[in-house]
């Protein structure tokens, strides 16, 4: 309970800071959204998306639908409000398929920022995809891939064995490179595997293996590319996944040429969280920059700092707003779901969105 009251209160405390996200001049917001569970009403062979059917264990009526869509473009738009501008680079996950998304990005509250869409269909056997949202006017896509989740070429001892890691299926990591404005960037969106059943231990960490990989040969090939990592990483920024697969590191001083900053470990030791689960505050929607962003040449893009509190200067942020928390019962206080206990509830998700702002 006391560590769910810090959280609160740090929670609070960002939101209250958020104006200093709105001093800079030139500059875009990249964030990540993970949407819980964006499907549409329709069978996608090969998926097992059956409880998201009108007839299904959710009785996922067009309805609750159209409801879910307004909530996510409802929070993409305040986000929007809160900074005085769209987002140029937005990541999310748990999406069904590019319908669902397309149907986002339509929605009134949102459709005059005319985000385009890259996105693949993956392997997950539930069926739930990332992707990526960018605003043409800012961001030009000169390539992408969606690279598969292997075990091929780790040093990690797996728990599965050859057979079980022969049909293990997951999300594939999208990485998108283009220009950002006169900059190369490098963005990478991904959904690691997840810890139901307390599973996964190995998994994450494989997962970080590849992105960390496929960003490093991108550094060598293109000397000085801006990268940057987002996703739901199902861990803390501070577990081992994220310091020693993907090399994060806490602050800039110590972000060397192959590592990346990692801003949200300290403010998880602050308190800050992005979910809750049985009391406990966690920040699994992370995002890593290398240290050609972190640390960048004077005139370029660079992260800005977005809260400053006291001595401590943070360099993301955890957007939380009253409607999109929970504001009674035995949950009051943490991110208000689509779901509840099996029940459909109309919240939004059961992830705050985050994201970090860059300019000169």
């Amino acid at each position: 309970m006391r560590r769910i009251i810090i959280s609160i209160i740090a929670l609070v405390a960002l939101t209250s800071l958020s104006a200093s996200a709105q001093k800079f001049s030139k500059g875009h917001v990249v964030g990540f959204y993970n949407l819980e569970n964006l499907f549409d009403t329709y069978h996608d062979d090969g998926k097992n998306d059956y409880q998201f059917l009108p007839d299904g264990e959710n009785n996922w009526t067009e309805a609750k639908y159209e409801k879910k869509l307004h909530n996510m473009a409802s929070v993409i738009r305040a986000m929007a409000d809160d900074n005085g501008r769209y987002h140029s680079i937005l990541g999310i996950s748990e999406i069904e398929n590019r319908h669902v998304v397309e149907d986002l990005v339509s929605q009134p509250e949102i459709a005059d920022a005319n985000f385009q869409i890259v996105h693949y269909d993956g392997p997950d056997r539930r069926g739930v995809d990332v992707a990526l949202l960018y605003r043409p006017e800012h961001f030009k896509v000169l390539e992408s891939r969606s690279i598969p989740f292997t075990f091929e070429g780790s040093a990690i001892n797996f728990t599965l064995n050859a057979e079980e890691q022969a049909d293990f299926r997951t999300r594939d990591i999208l990485m998108v490179r283009g220009m950002l404005d006169d900059e190369m960037f490098a963005f990478f969106v991904a959904h690691l595997p997840s810890r139901v059943g307390g599973k996964g231990q190995d998994l994450r960490p494989r997962g970080a293996e590849i992105i960390y990989g496929n960003a490093v040969a991108l550094m060598s090939e293109f000397p000085g590319i801006k990268i940057v990592v987002m996703g739901d990483m199902n861990d803390n920024p501070t577990d081992e996944s994220m310091t020693t697969y993907m090399h994060g590191r806490e602050t800039i001083a110590e972000t060397g040429e192959l590592d990346f900053f990692s801003p949200f470990i300290s403010m998880l030791k602050a308190g800050y969280g992005s979910l809750a689960y049985r009391g406990e505050w966690s920040i699994y929607d992370i995002i890593l920059m290398n240290k050609a962003l972190a640390d960048a040449p004077k005139g370029t893009f660079q992260v800005l700092p977005i809260i400053k509190k006291k001595k401590a200067e943070y360099y993301a942020r955890i957007f939380q707003q009253p409607f999109m928390t929970q504001q009674d019962g035995p949950y009051k206080g943490t991110p208000y779901r689509t779901f509840s206990n099996g029940a459909f509830v109309g919240g939004y998700s059961d992830h705050y969105p985050t994201y970090i702002i860059i300019g000169k």
